[in-house]
């Protein structure tokens, strides 16, 4: 599928370039898309290694364990060919968590790793799996709680209710999310995508769990004792104190006001849960490791350096979309899309406003937080062009953006049927979007 729309838009965008005569925009912008393909990838680079040095711990902890153990009811129907013991259930389960809670910085690295354990079951290198599909889904159409960066630009341009749009976000986020996993699934059992089960598949998945399970075994941490278990409890006591002093005692003992303080108590409460997540993972995770008698440092030092490896693979396919990506956009071919549109979304009661802002969303982040800007700018924070703007940045994803990140770690050039539900989940989180506010906002 991304063989077609990659080539599409290089044709599209020449072919668009040429009856419009913006040939030197064209260019320009294929160039720039190169360079700044490259400098996200070394952009990367540090927070791979930090990541991948923090996830690293929590395998050597057993943590991940614990946590796809707990959660293996869920992850085991979702995932139905991961073996029920494997450490990508539990690297799924924290990308999702760092999705949900706005945490792109964690939520990259924890992804690419997990897309890395499951290719170490994939039978047929090259081509998607069914799990790396569902994954991909999931990742693309992630329920967000907070739309952090919309409220942000609506706080900015005096808006009186800039948390108005968390609740739009979150239901029209949910439906997104439901529409991919839905979406995903079904698409693998149809013909264009189903795959003939390899002679080896079992074999492999068998050996890769015994190889697990033994390495597990031989590593395996020492217990929690007393003093352990006490400690665990004082840095969780410490947490949530905090977490309750910030949330209902703001500027309490001479502690600066959150960011959230004076919104809504459920904003304030993920507001609090996100600045703080970081802090606690970079702290937790190490303790936990240490603990349980994990040489911490040896082990951080020996994930990070897999943080410049995966930096430098993903470097060919960003290039490739970004590039693609740019050149259609520096044709003019998103305001083609959006002036051909118009008339049909019309009939449709569709808000041609938002038209290049939906265009735009599956293909670049900061061209979509630029078009919200303009757009509430041009009809103010509280209107209800700029508030289901907001409630459509907080409910898709940079589709394409996603799939070629995550797909190039691995190498993985077929991607089956992971671009379809990705755009499905898109779809139907604008959809449920214009519903929403016209339904809350009129």
């Amino acid at each position: 599928m991304l063989n077609y729309i990659w080539l599409g838009l290089m044709l599209a965008a020449v072919l668009i370039g040429g009856f419009t005569g913006r040939m030197k925009e064209l260019t320009d912008g294929t160039f720039d898309s190169a360079k700044a393909a490259v400098m996200i990838a070394l952009g990367l680079i540090g927070i791979m290694a930090l990541w991948l040095g923090i996830m690293r711990l929590a395998e050597r902890s057993g943590l991940v364990r614990l946590i796809a153990s707990a959660l293996r009811p869920l992850t085991r129907r979702l995932f139905p060919d991961v073996p029920a013991e494997h450490p990508a259930n539990g690297a799924i389960v924290m990308t999702i968590a760092a999705n949900m809670l706005g945490l792109s910085n964690a939520a990259t690295p924890l992804g690419l790793r997990a897309m890395g354990y499951l290719e170490s079951l994939n039978p047929r290198p090259g081509v998607a799996t069914n799990a790396m599909c569902t994954f991909l889904a999931i990742s693309t159409s992630s329920v967000q709680l907070i739309p952090a960066t919309a409220v942000a630009i609506l706080a900015s341009a005096n808006s009186q209710n800039p948390s108005a749009i968390i609740g739009t976000a979150l239901i029209s986020t949910f439906c997104a999310a439901i529409a991919g996993v839905v979406s995903v699934k079904w698409l693998e059992k149809l013909p264009m995508f189903r795959l003939p089960e390899a002679e080896t598949t079992v074999d492999r998945r068998a050996n890769v769990e015994m190889s697990f399970t033994a390495t597990e075994v031989e590593a395996e941490p020492a217990a929690l004792g007393v003093f352990g278990k006490v400690t665990l409890f004082g840095f969780l006591a410490l947490f949530v104190a905090w977490f309750v002093m910030d949330v209902f005692f703001p500027g309490a003992f001479g502690r600066p006001v959150p960011v959230m303080s004076g919104k809504s108590l459920f904003a304030q409460i993920v507001g609090t849960v996100s600045l703080m997540a970081i802090p606690f993972l970079l702290m937790f995770f190490p303790l936990y490791a240490a603990l349980r008698r994990v040489k911490v440092y040896e082990e951080f030092t020996d994930g990070a350096k897999e943080g410049f490896n995966v930096a430098v693979r993903i470097i060919p396919y960003l290039v490739a979309i970004l590039v693609a990506v740019g050149m259609f956009r520096a044709a003019g071919g998103i305001d083609l899309l959006a002036r051909a549109l118009s008339p049909v979304l019309g009939l449709i009661s569709f808000p041609t406003d938002l038209l290049p802002i939906v265009l735009v969303r599956p293909l670049s982040g900061s061209a979509t937080t630029g078009l919200f800007a303009e757009l509430v700018k041009a009809h103010g924070p509280d209107s209800l062009i700029a508030r289901t703007a907001g409630t459509i940045m907080g409910s898709t994803e940079t589709t394409f953006y996603v799939l070629a990140v995550y797909f190039g770690s691995v190498a993985v050039r077929r991607t089956r049927h992971a671009v379809v539900a990705g755009l499905t989940a898109d779809l139907t989180g604008v959809i449920v979007s214009v519903i929403v506010c016209r339904w809350m906002f009129t």
